[in-house]
C-alpha cells in the first residue's frame, strides 16, 4: 500500500499538492492508479477530480513541461534531466523538457547574509572591496553576486538558497516512491525505467548541490584542457569556497548566444565553433570526463576568440571500456557497418530481450538512409537522433551515462551550427577517431591489454576447481536455490490475500445471522429492543462485519 510508503507525516502536505498539480494538467488517473488519492482522501484531504480539462488544448508534453515549473525547483531538474534521455522520449517530448527554465526570483540578500557570513567567517564587506548585494543571476538552487577583489579583480559568488536542501530532500524521498509505485503498477511506464531514472536524478541533484564539488569539477576539466590555451576555465578561490558557497573568477566577455554582438566585436564565429568542438571532443573521447551541458548559455566568447566555459554543476563521466565502446559505435556508423551498431548497442542495454535480427535490418536500412552523403552533408545530430529512436522502439535503454553523452554530442552539434551555419561535427570527430585507433593498434597498448587479459583468464581458470568443488557440495546438501522472479507476484499474492480475507469475513457474517435467528427464535430469556441478549449482539456483530465488507469491496473497486 501507499500509505505505508509514507515514512512521514510532513510529506502529507507536499504529496497533497503534487495530487492536485497532476490532476489540473489532466493526470487524475494517473493519481488514482499511484495510490495518492486514497492516501489523501484517508487523510483527509479533498482532490478537486473536476478540474481535469484546464490543459484540455496543450499537447501532452506541453502539460508535462508547465506541470512541472508549477511543481517547483526539484521537477524543473528533473525535467531537464529528461530531456537528455533521448533513448526514452521522442523528439517532442525532448523539446518540451529543453524549454524548462530554472530561472525564479532571486531571494533579498537580507535573507542570505547570515549563512554567507558564516560561510565567509565575515561579512563580504570586509573581505571585498566592492560588492553587490543585487543578485547577478539567479536559478533554483543559487544565485550569483559580483565582487571586487582589493586588486580589482571580478569574481563571482554562487551562494545556495537557505533551506533548499530540506525542500530538495523532500521531494525526493516521494519521487522515489513514487517511481516504485509507477513501475510496478503501470506498466505503460516501466519502458520508461522510472526507478532507475529517480535513481540518477537523486544522484545528479545532490551532486549539483555541493558548490564546492562544482569547482573541483572546473579544475579537473581546466588540468586535461592545458593543452588548449584558447579555452579558458574560471580560476577557484578556495579560501572562500564551501559546499553552501563558492566564488570564482568572473568571465567578462560576450555570451555564445548573442550572435550580433559577437559579429560586431570582430570574433570569428567559425572558429569559435571549432575550438569549443575540439575541446568537448577532447573531453569525451580522451578524458573521460566532460561539461555534460554545452549549450550556449554556458560558453562566454573572449578577446582573440578564446572560450571560457562556466557552470559545471553537470558533468558527465565515461570509463576507458566504455570510451572504447563508443569509439566502436562512431566507427560503425561512419563506416555503415550495422553489425558493429548492433553489437555496441547489445553491449550497453545488457540482457534484456531484443530481436537481434529484426535490430540489425532496421539498423541497415537507418544507415542506407545516409549512404552517399559526404561528410559536410551529413547532420551527426539527426544521426545520434535516428539511432537513439531505433533503440526506444525496441524498448531498450541506455546507461545513463551513454544517454547524457548522446545528448552531450547533439546539443554541441547543434551549438557549433548556430554559431556557424557551415560548421559539421563530423569533420571534427574524424581526426579524433583517426587518432584514437592509431593508438589502440600501437604494440605497447597491444601488449599491456594482452597482458591484462592473460591475467584474468589465469585467476579464472584458477578459481574454477573451487567453485566447482562448491558447487557439488551444495548440491549435495540440497543447498541449490532457483530463484524465479515474477513481475507483480507480489501484487498478485496481496490480491488474493484480501479476497480470502474478505470471503472470510462473509462466512463468519453469515454464520453469524444463521446462528443469532436460531437464538432468537428459541430463546425465552428477557429481550433487547425485541431480542434476547446474545441475539442482539449477534445481529449488531452481523451488521458491523457486513459494513465493513461492503466498505471493503467498494474501495477495492475504485483502486
Amino acid at each position: 500500500m501507499f500509505w505505508e510508503a509514507i515514512s512521514a507525516a510532513r510529506d502529507l502536505g507536499r504529496l497533497h499538492e503534487i495530487a492536485t498539480v497532476l490532476i489540473r494538467y489532466g493526470f487524475g488517473d494517473m493519481v488514482r492508479r499511484l495510490g495518492m488519492s486514497g492516501v489523501l482522501e484517508r487523510a483527509g484531504r479533498v482532490l478537486h477530480w473536476k478540474d481535469v480539462h484546464a490543459m484540455a488544448t496543450l499537447t501532452p508534453p506541453e502539460r508535462t513541461a508547465r506541470m512541472m515549473e508549477e511543481l517547483g525547483p526539484t521537477f524543473v531538474k528533473l525535467g531537464q534531466l529528461l530531456s537528455t534521455r533521448v533513448d526514452l522520449f521522442p523528439s517532442d517530448w525532448i523539446s518540451a523538457f529543453e524549454k524548462l527554465q530554472d530561472q525564479v526570483p532571486a531571494v533579498p540578500f537580507e535573507l542570505l547574509r547570515e549563512q554567507l557570513v558564516a560561510d565567509l567567517g565575515r561579512a563580504p564587506e570586509e573581505i571585498f572591496a566592492r560588492f553587490e548585494t543585487e543578485a547577478f543571476a539567479a536559478a533554483s538552487m543559487a544565485q550569483v553576486h559580483r565582487a571586487w577583489l582589493e586588486d580589482g579583480t571580478a569574481v563571482v559568488l554562487k551562494i545556495r538558497r537557505p533551506g533548499i536542501t530540506e525542500t530538495i530532500e523532500a521531494d525526493l524521498r516521494l519521487l522515489a516512491r513514487l517511481a516504485e509505485i509507477a513501475e510496478g503498477g503501470i506498466p505503460e511506464l516501466k519502458p520508461y525505467c522510472p526507478i532507475d531514472v529517480a535513481r540518477q536524478f537523486s544522484l545528479s541533484l545532490r551532486r549539483e548541490l555541493d558548490l564546492e564539488g562544482e569547482c573541483r569539477h572546473a579544475e579537473r576539466i581546466a588540468a586535461n584542457l592545458v593543452e588548449y590555451p584558447y579555452i579558458v576555465i574560471p580560476r577557484v578561490y578556495w579560501q572562500w569556497t564551501s559546499q553552501r558557497l563558492n566564488v570564482q573568477e568572473y568571465m567578462d566577455g560576450i555570451h555564445g548566444r548573442e550572435l550580433a554582438a559577437l559579429d560586431a566585436a570582430g570574433l570569428d564565429r567559425g572558429l569559435l565553433a571549432q575550438r569549443g568542438t575540439r575541446a568537448v571532443l577532447k573531453m569525451v573521447l580522451v578524458d573521460g570526463f566532460f561539461h555534460a551541458d554545452p549549450h550556449l548559455g554556458n560558453v562566454i566568447c573572449l578577446a582573440d576568440n578564446r572560450l571560457a566555459f562556466i557552470d559545471f554543476g553537470m558533468v558527465g563521466r565515461l570509463s576507458t571500456a566504455r570510451r572504447d565502446q563508443l569509439t566502436d559505435l562512431v566507427y560503425a556508423l561512419m563506416t555503415k557497418d550495422a553489425i558493429g551498431v548492433v553489437d555496441s548497442v547489445l553491449i550497453w542495454v545488457g540482457d534484456r530481450p531484443v530481436n537481434e535480427e529484426a535490430l540489425v535490418i532496421e539498423v541497415d536500412a537507418f544507415l542506407d538512409h545516409y549512404h552517399g552523403r559526404t561528410l559536410k552533408d551529413l547532420d551527426f545530430s539527426a544521426l545520434l537522433s535516428d539511432l537513439a529512436a531505433i533503440i526506444r522502439e525496441h524498448q531498450l535503454v541506455l546507461p545513463a551515462d551513454l544517454a547524457l553523452l548522446f545528448k552531450t554530442l547533439i546539443s554541441l552539434d547543434g551549438v557549433g551550427r548556430r554559431l556557424d551555419p557551415q560548421f559539421n561535427i563530423v569533420s571534427e570527430v574524424t581526426p579524433f577517431l583517426q587518432r584514437i585507433l592509431r593508438a589502440r593498434l600501437q604494440p605497447d597498448v597491444l601488449i599491456k591489454r594482452g597482458w591484462r587479459s592473460g591475467l584474468r583468464a589465469i585467476r579464472l581458470l584458477s578459481s574454477l576447481p573451487d567453485d566447482v568443488r562448491g558447487l557439488i557440495n551444495s548440491m549435495r546438501r540440497g543447498g541449490v536455490q532457483i530463484k524465479i522472479d515474477v513481475g507483480r507476484l507480489d501484487h498478485f499474492g496481496h490480491q488474493i490475500d484480501r479476497a480470502v480475507s474478505r470471503l472470510t469475513i462473509g462466512i463468519i457474517t453469515a454464520a453469524l445471522i444463521i446462528g443469532t435467528s436460531i437464538i432468537s427464535a428459541t430463546s425465552n430469556t428477557p429481550t433487547v429492543m425485541g431480542l434476547p441478549p446474545l441475539g442482539f449482539i449477534g445481529f449488531l456483530a452481523s451488521a458491523v462485519s457486513g459494513i465493513w465488507l461492503l466498505i471493503s469491496i467498494w474501495r477495492g473497486r475504485k483502486d
